[in-house]
């Protein structure tokens, strides 16, 4: 088939991988000017890791991931240990691959290299898609540069997605009061001895702060959420003084400041969050979301871009497995939508959590969640889209 992929991001640029592999003429649309190296960190369990082994990339990421020991959750001030996850050889040996720490930019240079050595996959920038007009035959695509048109198109566009109104209507992500700093901090920068070889997650009152390694432990990535629903900024993503971000955190474990006093110069993003309610449809006859455009979901679980992987593997799967377009998109959809409904809501949750007022209440959630934590901490990892039931 030919196929329109509407977004270069990871969902985009992994779906665009599979379809080209398995034989069909893939056009990618890209509004960037060029593939984006921009972003934080991201976390890739073993789920993700089955579908970039999938993508041959394991080798070539190895060289720059970070394979942390233990996730660990914290109290903001004095550093005590709510809750711990072993990861490491353990998780690696019950899972079959490992749980590692990337740079997003390492990520999608990976995918986009990959993507750019396949002869029948083309990436076009500077590219909106501005109108969608689907027929029994074909779909047309309206863009800023002319009109396209494909067998299928796949909107990969993210939680803003200009192809999910086609499917779905006038239906707007909410804002949900967070905000999230994300900075990058060279590792030579702080003590030796600074934090070991985890993810550490500080969580207090109204905000926590998420740090980890990357690119091989020379660069330590830090991801701060704070309640803030008086945002008003009309972009939902920008560049703020580093004063604030000081002042958010301010009182904090010295493992949190030490980073954020470390930044000097490095420029400091804050990314207002929004959520939706899980859709109920995510295709129609010749238009199909992946990623973010279908499924968003809040960062507490570091769960988005594993799952616009897995989204990536099934659909291409299901495309090969069921001739009739709409009947493979409906497969996609049916395999796909418990587990991303899930994540949602369980993230949703998880960030109450985290930002409970009390301490004592934090500290009995987090005893809770590690009563019931040998079941809720597998249902991610466990999942490999390379073998996963096609319903």
């Amino acid at each position: 088939m030919k196929i329109i992929i509407v977004g270069g991001g990871i969902g985009g640029l992994a779906c665009g991988l599979f379809l080209a592999r398995s034989g069909h003429e893939v056009h990618l649309l890209e509004q960037a000017k060029t593939i984006s190296n921009v972003g934080a960190g991201i976390q890739c369990g073993a789920n993700a890791n089955w579908v970039l082994n999938e993508l041959g990339l394991m080798q070539t990421l190895s060289a720059v991931a970070v394979a942390p020991t233990t996730i660990e959750f914290k109290d903001f001030e004095t550093g005590q240990a709510l809750h711990r996850m072993k990861l490491g050889d353990h998780y690696e040996r019950k899972y079959g691959q490992p749980y590692w720490n990337l740079h997003r930019a390492d990520l999608i240079e990976a995918l986009a290299a990959s993507a750019l050595g396949q002869s029948n996959l083309r990436c076009q920038f500077s590219t909106r898609c501005e109108d969608i007009v689907e027929h029994d035959d074909r779909v047309e695509v309206t863009t800023n540069k002319g009109q396209l048109e494909a067998d299928l198109l796949i909107g990969a566009d993210g939680i803003h997605s200009v192809v999910r109104p086609h499917l779905v209507g006038d239906y707007q992500p909410q804002f949900t009061g967070n905000v999230a700093w994300r900075v990058m901090v060279p590792a030579e920068r702080l003590n030796q001895d600074w934090m070991p070889t985890i993810t550490a997650n500080f969580v207090g009152p109204r905000k926590h702060a998420v740090l980890y390694y990357v690119r091989a432990k020379k660069m330590v990535n830090l991801v701060g959420v704070v309640e803030d629903p008086d945002w008003q900024d009309s972009q939902w993503q920008s560049q703020a003084p580093w004063q604030q971000l000081k002042a958010d955190f301010d009182g904090w474990h010295e493992t949190v400041t030490s980073v954020i006093n470390a930044v000097e110069n490095e420029p400091c993003y804050r990314w207002a969050l929004f959520d939706h309610e899980p859709i109920d449809q995510w295709h129609r006859k010749r238009v199909a979301l992946l990623g973010d455009a279908a499924h968003a979901s809040l960062p507490f679980m570091a769960a988005g871009a594993s799952l616009a992987l897995e989204d990536a593997c099934i659909l291409s799967r299901a495309l090969t497995h069921e001739a009739d377009l709409e009947q493979a998109l409906s497969m996609y959809q049916n395999t796909r939508k418990a587990r991303t409904a899930r994540v949602q809501l369980t993230s949703r949750r998880a960030g109450q959590i985290y930002h409970f007022e009390n301490r004592l209440m934090r500290k009995a959630a987090f005893k809770a969640i590690g009563l019931v934590a040998s079941h809720n901490e597998s249902f991610l990892p466990s999942y490999n889209a390379a073998t996963a039931t096609l319903n």
